[in-house]
């Protein structure tokens, strides 16, 4: 007769090495704002595998300083940007035998949203470069791994949730025209948008408050606004309507 043994009596002897373990990563898709241009940050790598290429920032769970997956994501953004972001988002999961030549892996997929701001890239011993790359000119991109289905699949959420979020306004400095907030939903969704409605639209929604202060340009001064606590995060009840 088998002996009855308790869950910690199970777990003290349990050894997580009698199994094979899948390589275990997070892959980000860093998006801003440059130029009026979208891009996204990438590392060109100073290691092997693939050294030379250029791919997405990201790395393997730390497990003695990493919580949760979403602290492996943010030390890992803070490592090569030196910021944090509010705005991160698991997207897909991507693992199989061919994706990584030093064995069966499994990576978690994020977009992260960032202001350019006061924005200094760091290259570490991992990467000799680090650069924004313009989203437009991805379809030339080759990365290293699956990094261009990630990067695909990230830019492909984010187009989507534009068009009935505030998401955007994450890639904007702490404070903004409406008129560069209605650009950067224009960027992303590669249309324009009719400028009296947009703006019944962020107005209603409560999303966001004035300033008190102007940017002054070679037009009128013109408001400056920024966004309430829950203005970055928001979910518009109708989806978007670019001009025709």
């Amino acid at each position: 007769m088998n002996k009855v043994i308790t869950e910690e009596e199970f777990l003290s002897s349990y050894n997580i090495h009698e199994f094979d373990i899948p390589l275990t990563s997070v892959d980000m898709a860093i998006f801003t704002v440059i130029d009026q241009q979208l891009k996204a940050l990438l590392v060109k790598r100073s290691q092997h595998p693939a050294k030379g290429e250029w791919a997405l920032p990201g790395g393997f769970i730390n497990i003695h300083e990493d919580k949760s997956l979403d602290d492996t994501v943010r030390r890992k953004l803070a490592e090569k940007t030196g910021v944090d972001t509010s705005h991160l988002e698991q997207v897909q999961t991507f693992g199989n035998a061919m994706r990584d030549p030093r064995g069966w892996s499994v990576t978690i997929a994020y977009m992260a949203l960032i202001s350019a701001d006061n924005i200094q890239l760091i290259a570490d011993e991992s990467s000799e470069q680090v650069e924004w790359i313009t989203i437009e000119n991805n379809q030339h991109l080759s990365l290293a791994f699956d990094h261009n289905d990630i990067l695909n699949a990230c830019y492909k959420r984010l187009k989507s949730k534009v068009q009935y979020t505030s998401l955007p306004i994450n890639l904007l400095p702490a404070t903004f025209t409406l008129t560069e907030l209605q650009k950067t939903f224009e960027i992303i969704l590669g249309s324009s948008i009719e400028k009296k409605s947009f703006r019944k639209r962020l107005l209603d929604a409560d999303i966001v408050v004035e300033t008190g202060d102007f940017r002054i340009g070679s037009n009128r001064p013109a408001k400056l606004y920024k966004a309430k606590k829950s203005g970055k995060e928001h979910l518009f009840p109708r989806s978007i309507q670019g001009s025709k």
